[in-house]
């Protein structure tokens, strides 16, 4: 899962990337990019840029005051004509978020690891419902009416059952993050838990949900410490702590068929519905929930974003995939099913043969080596051809050569257990 989630964060950050740099150009809606980190090659390791506008990308921010919470810590900067505050020498791994005042707004980041080999860029943007509702106001600052927690329901939520806990939800920099490989899809809940109020919380029974029919290798992933998973069982341990705690996973999905639906349930609401389909090609993504959708590519990959308005807790989000790459699995089923109908005759033979002389049981265990290389190499042949990396005159010949090959080896043991019968009568 290490190796996913990288690939994840890699794909990810290329996706926002994109569609940040086209945001001016096409008129989109800056504020959906808000908060959202994206570790840059061309920022300096250990810079974090933050860059403040009003509404829109060309409407910049200059001379506002930007903190970044590092840790336990908090440092501020000013930003320069451009709108961007830069922050420097900022320790790699340490949590990392940012926040802003912009009159009564509160602008507020995701959290994020610092990442040791990049910078990272990220965009605050006023105007408009930009703010980050609920979340706790910077040290020495005074909370602002964006930033009032809502109002606690007294009742407790059962876990998996649509019921909203007390202060809880899922906050607006939560995505969900798919990528296709080959023909498996390969999808990543990028959650952050936020608890609004000043003190733990724990929901009885514990908040839990079911991930999608078809859902394997389901594991947590990143700095994700709270969350078990048993199948597709996904349980959020208690306590939750005031402020925002990661709930991250991934999972694998086979559809098997050019279309496949992820239908899921959460236990909470979730604020601002975001999803990433990275590395699209032809496919295509909707959903019921989604209020605008665009296409992108970034270095040649074609990448599909869904955004939308708040999901309630126990609404089914329903994500369609159409148009999906997937291969006939006819020819790994029939290379197999010849493999294991010649292995059955090979050890039927080797069971029914009777004693054999020393040098005859070493010239059997070399046929019979042989034949175990010979069934390997069919196999693969057959995967070759499967996957496209061979055609289908080469597959043919080469097909034809190694059946040829078993059959003399399968005739050549059968000659040395025909003569070990007569000599034994």
């Amino acid at each position: 899962m290490t190796t996913r989630a990288a690939r994840c964060g890699i794909g990810l950050a290329a996706c926002l990337a994109a569609a940040l740099g086209h945001a001016a150009a096409q008129g989109m809606d800056a504020r959906q990019m808000s908060g959202i980190p994206i570790p840059s090659p061309d920022v300096a390791p250990g810079t974090v840029s933050v860059r403040l506008v009003r509404g829109t990308m060309a409407d910049n921010i200059a001379g506002h005051e930007v903190q970044l919470i590092v840790g336990a810590g908090t440092r501020s900067a000013r930003t320069d004509a451009a709108g961007r505050a830069l922050f420097e020498g900022v320790e790699a791994g340490v949590q990392v978020r940012a926040v802003a005042l912009v009159g009564e707004e509160r602008l507020e980041s995701s959290a994020f690891g610092m990442p040791a080999s990049a910078g990272v860029r990220l965009v605050l943007v006023a105007g408009g419902g930009a703010a980050s509702a609920g979340a706790e106001p910077p040290p020495g600052s005074a909370p602002s009416a964006v930033g009032t927690p809502p109002t606690a329901d007294p009742a407790p939520m059962a876990g998996g059952s649509g019921a909203r806990a007390s202060g809880l939800s899922f906050g607006s920099g939560s995505r969900i993050h798919i990528e296709l490989e080959d023909d498996v899809l390969e999808v990543f809940y990028l959650f952050e838990l936020v608890n609004a109020g000043t003190a733990p919380v724990s929901p009885s029974p514990e908040l839990s949900f079911t991930l999608p029919d078809g859902a394997e290798q389901a594991a947590p992933i990143e700095d994700t410490q709270q969350v078990t998973i048993r199948g597709r069982r996904v349980t959020i341990n208690n306590p939750i702590k005031p402020g925002r705690t990661p709930v991250k996973l991934a999972y694998a999905v086979r559809p098997g068929a050019g279309a496949h639906v992820v239908a899921q349930r959460f236990p909470l609401d979730w604020d601002g519905l975001r999803v990433v389909l990275a590395g699209a090609g032809a496919a295509r993504m909707t959903s019921p929930q989604f209020t605008s959708s665009r296409q992108g590519e970034d270095g040649g990959s074609v990448f599909v974003a869904g955004s939308g308005g708040a999901l309630a807790a126990g609404q089914e989000l329903a994500i369609s995939l159409d148009g999906l790459p997937h291969r006939s699995r006819t020819g790994r089923n029939v290379a197999l099913a010849l493999g294991l109908v010649i292995l059955a005759a090979g050890a039927y033979s080797a069971f029914s043969a009777g004693p054999v002389s020393g040098g005859g049981a070493g010239r059997r265990a070399q046929l019979a080596e042989r034949r175990e290389r010979l069934l390997a190499d069919l196999v693969r042949v057959e995967e070759a051809r499967r996957a496209g990396s061979i055609s289908e005159s080469r597959h043919a010949a080469r097909r034809e050569d190694l059946v040829r090959q078993l059959e003399r080896v399968y005739g050549e043991l059968d000659a040395q257990e025909s003569r070990t019968a007569a000599a034994a009568g």
